[in-house]
């Protein structure tokens, strides 16, 4: 499986969001990495609500 293609800066904020290694980022299945996203986007707008 080929490394995800994402930008440096996607891949530092979901390593931090799932605090695990930049290198475990880039080898996620792409439909986990989707999930991750759409659950870090939920987050993100949860906590931006006034």
């Amino acid at each position: 499986m080929r490394p995800l293609q994402i930008s440096a800066e996607t891949a530092q904020k979901l390593a931090k969001a799932l605090d695990v290694p930049i290198e475990q980022v880039m080898h996620l299945p792409q439909h986990i990495l989707i999930q991750k996203l759409v659950e870090m986007e939920r987050n993100e707008n949860d906590g931006n609500e006034d």
